[in-house]
This record gives C-alpha cells, sequence and structure tokens, in this order.
C-alpha cells in the first residue's frame, strides 16, 4: 500500500480523533506496557487537542497517534498504535505519513519535530525523514523504604555527598521562573503544558534552588504501575542526585520508572547507584535541524508520548 491516504481501502478514513477514541488509544498504550501517567490524557487533550488523529475503518477506531504542537515552533509526534489485529498491511504507514503531514502543516517552517520510538521502528522512521540522535533508557526500581535495606528490588543511595541546594515544593517557586528554567533546559515553549503537567493531583515536585536561583526540579506523577519521575532536570549531577533522593522519599515503597537520555553519563551512573534495571527504552529522533537541548542537565525526560 502507498503512503498516501487515497490508498486507503474504501470506507478507511483518517481525522481528528474524538476524547472516547483517545481514551481507548490511552488503554492501547497501556496494554503495550508503555505505563501511561493516570493524568497524561486529559492534560495532552486540554493543552492541545487537534494533536489527537484518528485511522476508522467501517467507521470504528482502529488506530491513532498524537502530533502535539508546542507554539507552532516545535512539535512531537507518539502514542503512534495500530490495533493489533491490523498491524502489518499497511495501514499504520499510511497513517504515520498523514499524521507527519498535518504536524508539519502545524508548525512554522523549518520547526523540528521530535520523538521517541520504539528501537524496532526506527529504520522505518528514519526512512520518514528523521534522524536518529540517541537511546532513552527507562530504568526501573522501587523507591528505598524508611529502613535502609527493608524493600525488595531497592538499592538505597548513602547520604553523603548530597548538593547543597535547598530543595523546595514547586508551588511555593514563582511560576514564571520555573518556566523559564524549563524553557532553557527542555528547549520547548511549552508553558501552558508544563503548569498543567505540574499541577496534576497526586503528583510530588520539588525544586532546587543555589544562590536565589533554580539549579534543578523534578516531578513525580502516578502511572498505570507506580510513579514516573518526569521531567528531571539539573544543572549539576550532584544537584540531580539530590533531588533525585528527595522524590523518592516521598514515595516511599513505591515502584517508579524514569527516562534517561544515554549520552548522560552522569544520570545513567545515577541509576546504576540504584540498583535499577532497564527494561525498556526508545530511539530519539529528529524530524529537521534539532533543538538546542542541554543533556547533560536532563536526568529524566518529561514523556515518550508528548516530548
Amino acid at each position: 500500500m502507498a503512503d498516501d491516504v487515497s490508498q486507503l481501502p474504501a470506507g478507511d478514513r483518517i481525522d481528528q480523533m474524538t476524547r472516547v477514541e483517545a481514551g481507548i488509544l490511552d488503554s492501547w498504550a497501556a496494554a503495550e506496557g508503555w505505563n501511561p501517567g493516570l493524568a497524561d490524557i486529559d492534560i495532552a487533550w486540554s493543552y492541545d487537542p487537534a494533536a489527537f488523529i484518528a485511522l476508522r475503518k467501517d467507521q470504528e477506531f482502529v488506530g491513532g497517534g498524537a502530533i502535539i504542537s508546542y507554539a507552532g515552533v516545535a512539535g512531537f509526534m507518539g502514542l503512534f498504535i495500530m490495533r493489533a489485529d491490523l498491524r502489518n498491511q499497511g495501514l499504520g504507514r499510511v497513517l504515520w505519513h498523514e499524521r507527519l503531514r498535518r504536524l508539519r502543516a502545524r508548525l512554522q517552517p523549518e520547526a523540528p519535530i521530535g520523538m521517541d520510538g520504539v528501537f524496532n521502528m526506527a529504520p522505518f522512521y528514519a526512512a520518514g525523514g528523521f534522524t536518529y540522535l540517541y537511546r532513552d533508557l527507562r530504568f526501573q526500581g522501587v523507591a528505598p523504604g524508611s529502613t535502609p535495606g527493608s524493600t525488595p528490588g531497592s538499592t538505597p543511595i548513602a547520604a553523603a555527598d548530597f548538593g547543597n541546594a535547598a530543595l523546595i515544593a514547586l508551588d511555593q517557586i514563582p511560576w514564571p521562573d520555573l518556566a523559564a528554567y524549563d524553557t532553557k533546559v527542555s528547549g520547548l515553549q511549552r508553558q501552558a503544558f508544563v503548569h498543567a503537567w505540574l499541577g496534576q493531583a497526586g503528583g510530588h515536585g520539588l525544586a532546587a534552588v543555589e544562590d536565589g536561583a533554580i539549579s534543578g526540579y523534578g516531578f513525580l506523577r502516578h502511572c498505570r504501575s507506580g510513579f514516573k519521575l518526569a521531567p528531571l532536570y539539573a544543572n549539576k549531577p550532584a544537584t540531580a542526585r539530590q533531588l533525585l533522593l528527595g522524590l523518592l522519599a516521598m514515595v516511599p515503597n513505591n515502584q517508579v520508572q524514569i527516562d534517561v537520555p544515554e549520552p548522560n553519563q552522569a544520570a545513567v551512573d545515577l541509576m546504576a547507584e540504584l540498583g535499577w534495571h532497564n527494561p525498556f527504552g526508545c530511539a530519539r529522533m529528529v524530524h529537521g535541524t534539532p533543538l538546542s537541548v542541554p543533556v547533560a542537565q536532563v536526568f529524566g525526560v518529561t514523556s515518550f508520548e508528548f516530548g
């Protein structure tokens, strides 16, 4: 089957997703083992409902994905899933190329488009114009309990060599300062998205403040299973370590996942120090010129699905 939507079988079409269908897509993501956050779809839908694109076969929702736009200056493709019984028939190829075409039309000329794609699909994405940057690796473990070594599967980090930052709850940090720090590290104009992301119910967030300025922040959100620490940004490894331990102390004995850019060796070393394992990963890829992101300050990415 060709890539163009005109080649879809009669009765098939691609158009905007409904909110109910977005919930179905979320359940498919959970079935794939991606462990989505409980509020992820609500937040992304509220920020950019036009980002959700559906493939329907004879009126039935059979595939979809997100094409989120950040102020038109950058985009991100994610949540690309076909219903299991309709894979390997060429339908997903048409859906993917149509999503890319639609996202490009929503962005400024030359705006970059990012994605985190499963490794076995990276050649397909490369053929569609995406360039491989590096691997984002998911690490998973159990937040240490109140007694060192009491939690199976956890390896508490010693308290020595903490950073010297003050750890302050995110809701006590002036929003303009936090938004500016997020923009500096993420490279994205996504203030409304991040405001909702960090304000979701049941989340735990800390900022590191040194010499009166933010030097890092992290946020834990509820997922289908446990929590994800996403994002975790810090100017230096000692600050990231301090934030990591402070956040894990808020959810003792709970499973926690974090997605780490492999080029940030200090972040990978922190995961080794914790004794956490790597069950999953994605290829970070970009269509167009990559954003100038200080990867050494990214100790945990925000979302494989939304950037």
